[in-house]
């Protein structure tokens, strides 16, 4: 297969990204403000994760099983309950109409047009929905046979570069590759992701951090900050 020239490819992250904040870390800490969840222990694990994935530091072993291991403990029917109010108390809150308006103008212009997070899919496929954006590269809970969640991961996490595997599986579930795309764009805050960034043909810098930042002003990448809702 030949690349198409009208072929464009638009990729975000999601965390300081299309949202001004983190949805796995709101999870957690929505989860211990009902009382679910043992509150001083565990923010205080998922503040130290949290400090280690901006340090660029994550081991995203240890941090699946800390995020993914909460939602073995309750029904999926109980947890859907619970997710719908976290959408309406932690999520809107952190989407910007800026954020909202890139996203249309992409769809606009582009062929395919994706979420791509190391978040699990629990956590953000409604937010994708949210969106508006139809397909949703994230990290994936095991649920059993029963559709109950195990704590475990299924696959590959979509987390550095993971993200790319990931990314390369999903376009071969369409019948594309990467090459296929004459145009490649993602969007995304963190260093972390500098492993799908540096693979795009329009990198683009949101929110980023201070590594980040620098990069992308050595490489002259675009910057963009998108600031979250009144």
């Amino acid at each position: 297969m030949t690349t198409n020239s009208s072929l464009r490819l638009a990729l975000f992250d999601l965390d300081h990204t299309l949202l001004s904040g983190d949805s796995d870390y709101e999870w957690g800490q929505f989860l211990t403000t009902l009382g679910v969840l043992e509150g001083d222990s565990h923010q205080a694990k998922n503040q130290s994760f949290y400090a280690d994935y901006q340090a660029g530091t994550l081991d995203i072993t240890a941090f699946l099983a800390f995020q993914l291991e909460p939602l073995s403990r309750f029904p999926s029917s109980q947890l859907n309950i619970w997710h719908q109010r976290f959408m309406e108390e932690r999520i809107l809150p952190l989407i910007s109409d800026t954020a909202i308006q890139k996203i249309a103008e992409e769809k606009a212009r582009s062929h395919l047009v994706a979420i791509v997070t190391a978040t699990n899919r629990f956590v953000t496929g409604p937010i994708a929905s949210m969106l508006g954006i139809d397909h949703l590269i994230a990290t994936e809970p095991e649920i059993d046979e029963h559709g109950e969640f195990t704590g475990q991961v299924s696959g590959i996490p979509s987390f550095r570069e993971g993200k790319i595997r990931r990314v390369d599986q999903w376009l071969d579930s369409l019948g594309y590759r990467w090459e296929d795309f004459s145009e490649t764009a993602f969007y995304s805050d963190s260093k972390n992701d500098l492993p799908l960034l540096e693979r795009a043909s329009e990198p683009v810098a949101v929110n980023p951090d201070e590594t980040l930042a620098q990069i992308a002003h050595s490489r002259h990448w675009p910057i963009l900050h998108w600031m979250p809702r009144p």
